[in-house]
């Protein structure tokens, strides 16, 4: 990889990276079209990363569907699947980790303690191995995007981080690997993180700035449902992700909650433009 990766450069390519963990649906693949309008060569990685997951969480079982996952990248005419054995990526002896403080301690942080080690580290060798010059991440883990770009202006890094939109259901659910392992009862009750999200933005455009004020709104959606239980709702600043009393600049609007034993994830972007507020679901 980093042979192919060195000789696209070396002809004057510009190189993408679309790292995944595989089980690839239509958020993935819209990040693969993002990427395709501005890159000249193409590179998605799948690697189920043992580092991030926690001792009691779904490694054993996370769905790992490769051949299907190599149709679709070929039906995209991605230029290259990168999908590493796990001990190529963590030999014998491996020691090195990477910790970016100050952005992981709360929300996943706190509730997934050492993922964003995990993810931080083979983010960092995926960018060293392939060198890209744009890489693409989906703002449904906006945590993660936030730290990923944290650890690249930190380091020096050449890759400029792109993060993409979410994707959603027709019924506003956000696109997860994890959604898979919904029964039908729970599908049908888990649209009510993006039902949640649609009232907070009710009460933005209705003029509310004071962010409690707000995340009650959402916490009372949440408690209309009997199958979702929530892990944490927030609002915080875009970039330090330190909670906000009052709407201002750029923030995100933060959930996370389990439906029946999926925990899901969800969020939504708050910008401010001139005294008033615009909210990107």
């Amino acid at each position: 990889m980093k042979q192919v990766a060195r000789q696209a450069r070396a002809e004057g390519r510009i190189v993408g990276l679309v790292p995944t963990m595989g089980a690839l649906h239509q958020g993935h693949l819209s990040l693969v079209r993002a990427a395709q309008l501005r890159c000249s060569r193409l590179i998605t990685s799948i690697f189920v990363n043992p580092m991030q997951f926690g001792p009691h969480e779904d490694l054993a079982k996370y769905p790992r569907p490769m051949e299907r996952d190599r149709a679709l990248l070929e039906q995209l005419r991605v230029d290259y699947l990168f999908a590493p054995a796990p001990e190529e990526v963590y030999p014998a002896g491996f020691r090195t980790l990477v910790d970016v403080a100050g952005l992981t301690e709360r929300y996943e942080g706190r509730a997934r303690p050492g993922h964003f080690r995990g993810v931080a580290t083979v983010v960092l060798k995926l960018f060293q191995i392939v060198q890209p010059a744009f890489a693409y991440f989906g703002r449904k883990d906006a945590q993660q995007a936030r730290v990923i770009q944290q650890m690249a202006a930190d380091l020096n890094l050449d890759a400029q981080v792109e993060v993409c939109p979410i994707v959603r259901e027709p019924d506003g659910l956000a696109l997860s690997s994890r959604n898979s392992y919904l029964s039908p009862e729970e599908r049908r009750a888990a649209p009510v993180l993006h039902r949640a999200l649609l009232a907070a933005q009710r009460e933005i455009a209705g003029g509310e700035r004071h962010a409690l004020r707000v995340v009650g709104t959402m916490r009372g959606v949440l408690r209309g449902e009997p199958l979702a239980t929530p892990d944490y709702l927030d609002i915080v600043d875009a970039d330090t992700f330190e909670p906000v009393t009052l709407l201002r600049r750029a923030c995100l609007a933060l959930l996370a909650a389990r439906v029946g034993p999926v925990r899901l994830l969800d969020n939504m972007l708050i910008e401010e433009s001139s005294g008033s507020f615009t909210v990107s679901l």
